[in-house]
């Protein structure tokens, strides 16, 4: 048998060509190749090679980063039953599917399209993402990550890949570089791959929020996503044809306590805007009590409150707008607010 012999009794015309390229040795048995005749194939110098264990690439030479990807996942997914991969599905029959795995990490950003993360083919290693209990080794370019819960994995170029921000922590909780720290994180806010907030929460649950190189990174990551989204507050102001508010004030009573600060106010109408940019933290529940506090009494002084969270206005801008204006035109309906003082913040 050479590399170019059809496989049989099961031809593989039905696999896309980097799933000819790249099979476990459970599915070449199933197409007829017995195991002298695999260990035949994968001896030095010969046609095959074996890419990981019970993972077996179709030609000699270097994997392309593909077939790496390919690769890893093979090795890391669950088999439906022993020695036999899980099967495709009724929507992608040429597809296999690779159940119970997910690339994560630094090579999950790049296929999410970072520009701050290496080319997969200069990646020394592909992070896979499986269950905790699965009993799995970190082998060749293969490291495994555990985790109590899968998320629910993305699809990028027909391959499963944990969503940006479990990709980020578990890409951030190997490295050391504060400057790569903070390039990451702020490509994906400013790339729109997501919002600080999912990020921060990843990184709390990852127990990385103690390491003070990702600390100041995550400063920075808030600040930035506060910025992005006052532009889209600013912008659906103007868009959807609101009046226009004083911006970032605080409010006070007269001669009395300080009320708090407000990201758009309308006075006449008494309808305050606030964004809701709060990282989670380990003090998240402490401060939504002090959201909450503040929300009741300026609501008691007849002051409407409109939170709205970065993901609202980036996904839905329009229905925002709707809410506003909604809120501005029941200030007819209602009793008169208490007169406060606004100030500039």
């Amino acid at each position: 048998m050479t590399h170019n012999t059809p496989l049989s009794p099961r031809p593989l015309r039905h696999l896309s060509e980097v799933h000819r390229r790249v099979l476990t040795a459970a599915q070449l048995r199933a197409h007829g190749v017995t195991t002298a005749e695999l260990t035949e194939q994968c001896r030095p110098g010969g046609p095959w090679q074996l890419l990981l264990p019970n993972v077996v690439l179709l030609h000699p030479g270097p994997p392309t980063s593909e077939e790496r990807l390919h690769g890893a996942l093979l090795y890391a997914a669950r088999e439906s039953t022993p020695g036999v991969p899980a099967q495709p599905t009724a929507e992608e029959p040429h597809r296999p599917v690779y159940a119970e795995a997910m690339i994560t990490g630094l090579a999950a950003l790049t296929l999410h399209g970072f520009s701050a993360t290496p080319p997969l083919l200069s990646l020394d290693r592909v992070d896979v993402l499986v269950p905790r209990l699965r009993r799995l080794r970190s082998t060749g370019f293969v490291r495994v990550l555990r985790t109590p819960t899968l998320p629910r994995p993305r699809s990028v170029t027909g391959l499963p890949v944990a969503p940006v921000p479990r990709a980020l922590a578990d890409a951030v909780a190997e490295l050391t570089d504060a400057q790569a720290v903070r390039r990451l994180l702020t490509e994906a806010v400013r790339g729109g791959h997501c919002e600080p907030a999912a990020v921060v929460r990843e990184l709390s649950h990852a127990k990385l929020l103690n390491r003070p190189h990702v600390v100041d990174a995550v400063d920075a990551l808030v600040a930035e996503g506060r910025a992005i989204a006052e532009d889209r507050l600013y912008r659906m102001v103007a868009e959807y044809g609101l009046p226009d508010p004083v911006w970032n004030v605080d409010l006070r009573l007269p001669g009395g306590p300080h009320l708090g600060g407000v990201d758009a106010y309308w006075p006449d109408q008494a309808v305050a805007v606030e964004l809701d940019t709060r990282a989670p933290r380990q003090d998240d529940d402490a401060l939504w009590s002090e959201y909450a506090r503040k929300r009741e009494h300026l609501e008691r002084l007849g002051i409407t409150v409109v939170y709205i969270t970065p993901r609202k206005l980036r996904d839905g801008m329009e229905q925002q707008a709707a809410v506003v204006r909604t809120a501005l035109m029941a200030s007819a309906d209602r009793d008169p607010a208490a007169y406060v003082v606004v100030l500039p913040r």
